[in-house]
């Protein structure tokens, strides 16, 4: 196989890859908008997720324990990094 073949091959996977990655991100960034927006609906509902690691969340934010908060947030609900930290935030405030 000649260098311009392996080339074209090397190009066409990162090309194919590159687009699997940003179908991944926008689907994370789709279910992240729908989360958010149920969290409010519940909120406004006065409901709450029945989770007691959740509870554990709440004492840790309130505490000043952010990052061990977020870690947890992020175990019990699946949450990437920004949608953990700006929930905690929110429990702070």
């Amino acid at each position: 196989m000649d260098t311009t073949a392996v080339a074209l091959i090397v190009t066409v996977l990162v090309v194919q890859f590159a687009s699997i990655g940003m179908q991944f991100s926008r689907s994370e960034r789709r279910v992240a908008r729908l989360e958010h927006k149920l969290d409010q609906i519940m909120a406004h509902l006065g409901l709450q997720d029945d989770d007691p690691r959740l509870q554990q969340v709440h004492e840790l934010a309130r505490t000043g324990r952010q990052i061990e908060a977020i870690k947890v947030y992020r175990e019990v609900t699946g949450a990437g990094l920004k949608e953990a930290k700006d929930a905690v935030d929110r429990m702070v405030a």
